[in-house]
């Protein structure tokens, strides 16, 4: 979908170059994060894309098309753009906002007011209650909700997004970061996403690409490719320590050996070991012989890091894994996990 051909950009006076003969290839419907220290072209890289900034020699293409040749208007139309500050026109509604877009394009009234209904329900906010309203009037996690819908208003094959949760706070950006996944499991959006957090890369990328100085790719690869096996010393310098521990983030509970699990109905029915009491849809309320401890239960498309987190805070050495209607389908031991958990430097 996007395809950047030995593109750099190098401004007048400068020693080096901001981006030197970068060459990427980005697949249709996938994040690609572009991660690298400060000062290494990732917003320069991703500016030139939609030709905020023109590059000085290269070429950029979209979906096949040699963008270097159109007109850069009609090209950032078909780009969608997300920053940091989200960018929202204070004097304008969020209604207005987002369908400032489709108004340059020419669509009427009522298509624009059914396409921004549609966005805002799409990113969470209700539609009679946040379509008169101005920026002011939202929270920033809401405000960026506004941006990301206002960046899908004329449905563009291709995203942009320069530390789109950068400026929020951590639990708000969490849930954020959530809810882009879940929104992007229905678009499809091919999207490239400049961060400078490594957390935030590996756990929305599909795959990252480390820029070193001008931009230089020492690293093009799946999260769990990079933290097994860094490039070279510089790519694992930036990683630095804690790479098994991010990689749990990527390896599903689901896809760990379970140990097997005993259920029970009746909290009077004596069995051997220990079992799962269920209620009468067979959902797991806790473990039998323990009425007051709190009993770890993770899902099996929960992340083995969200596993570890919770049986940590619960202090327990064993959690009951269920399926997504909540049913036990096995156990998860501590045992298990620091044999069975994928470690950096190991491949599965």
């Amino acid at each position: 979908m996007i395809r950047l051909d030995g593109v750099s950009k190098r401004y007048p006076g400068q020693a080096k170059a901001a981006v030197s003969e970068l060459s990427l290839d980005v697949r249709d419907g996938e994040i690609v994060v572009l991660l690298g220290p400060s000062g290494c072209g990732k917003t320069t890289t991703l500016r030139l894309i939609n030709r905020l900034i023109e590059p000085t020699s290269g070429r950029i293409f979209l979906d096949g098309e040699d963008v270097t040749r159109v007109d850069p208007d009609q090209l950032r139309r078909r780009i969608g753009y997300v920053i940091q500050q989200v960018g929202l026109f204070p004097h304008m509604t969020i209604a207005d906002n987002i369908g400032l877009i489709p108004r340059t394009l020419g669509w009427d009234k009522k298509r624009i007011r059914t396409r921004v209904d549609e966005l805002l329900e799409l990113v969470g906010l209700d539609p009679a209650a946040y379509r008169r309203r101005y920026p002011k009037e939202l929270s920033g996690g809401q405000q960026q909700r506004v941006g990301v819908a206002r960046a899908l208003a004329a449905d563009p094959p291709a995203m942009l997004m320069d530390e789109p949760f950068g400026a929020i706070d951590p639990i708000t950006r969490e849930r954020l970061q959530d809810a882009f996944l879940d929104l992007q499991a229905q678009i499809r959006k091919t999207i490239v996403l400049v961060t400078h957090d490594l957390t935030e890369a590996v756990k929305l990328g599909d795959r990252i690409a480390i820029l070193g100085e001008e931009a230089r790719v020492r690293q093009y690869d799946t999260p769990s490719a990079i933290l097994a096996e860094p490039a070279d010393e510089f790519v694992a310098s930036f990683i630095g320590s804690g790479a098994a521990i991010r990689r749990l983030r990527l390896e599903t509970v689901g896809a760990l050996p379970l140990g097997p699990v005993e259920v029970v109905r009746d909290p009077a029915d004596p069995v051997p070991g220990r079992a799962v009491l269920v209620d009468g849809d067979g959902r797991a309320l806790r473990w039998l012989e323990s009425s007051e401890r709190a009993t770890v239960v993770v899902r099996a498309d929960q992340s083995v890091y969200e596993a570890v987190d919770a049986m940590l805070r619960a202090r327990d050495e064993e959690a009951v894994v269920v399926d997504e209607d909540g049913r036990p389908v096995g156990t998860l031991s501590w045992s298990a996990l620091i044999r069975e958990a994928p470690l950096a430097g190991e491949a599965r």
